[in-house]
């Protein structure tokens, strides 16, 4: 990591820090997509493994783990195979799926705010706005972060920034 990306890294946590007294929060199905990917990981290596049995072993609804698989599926992150016998499994080794991955899948592109999308009328401020599309390096920031953070290191908690 270049030092510029750990000044970045500091800044970006600093600003929150200083510029907002709530937590940025993933929705639940996020939550739930690293649960259910690390379930996957640690149990099956390669096998197929069907919703019911994912939701058994890790206690969420099987709508929910159905859901999610789903949305998973579409993103290219795991792989569904139809019919008898059919199921999911990982499409990446767990070494190769980043965070980022499964945030972006779920949640869409990393931005902090609608304006660091660049899409036009997101804002009623934005004709006037000082920061207007001064977002990216801080967002350029997280999403570098994020990449560094793999289904293996959640899983075994270890963090290697």
């Amino acid at each position: 990591m270049t030092a510029e990306n750990c000044h970045l890294i500091r800044t970006f946590y600093v600003l929150i820090q200083q510029a907002y007294s709530f937590m940025i929060r993933l929705s639940k199905l996020t939550d739930y997509a690293v649960v259910i990917l690390s379930d996957m990981a640690s149990h099956n290596q390669g096998q197929l493994v069907t919703a019911s049995i994912i939701s058994a072993r890790t206690h969420l609804p099987e709508p929910t783990v159905s859901k999610v698989l789903k949305l998973l599926a579409k993103g290219h992150i795991i792989l569904s195979t139809r019919g008898a016998g059919g199921g999911y499994r990982l499409d990446k080794t767990p070494d190769s799926i980043s965070i980022a991955d499964v945030i972006t899948v779920l949640e869409g592109p990393l931005a902090l705010t609608a304006c660091a999308e660049g899409k036009e009328g997101t804002c009623a401020h934005e004709k006037n706005c000082a920061v207007k599309g001064k977002w990216n390096p801080v967002n350029i920031a997280m999403r570098q972060a994020l990449e560094k953070v793999t289904l293996t290191q959640m899983i075994s908690g270890g963090m290697m920034l």
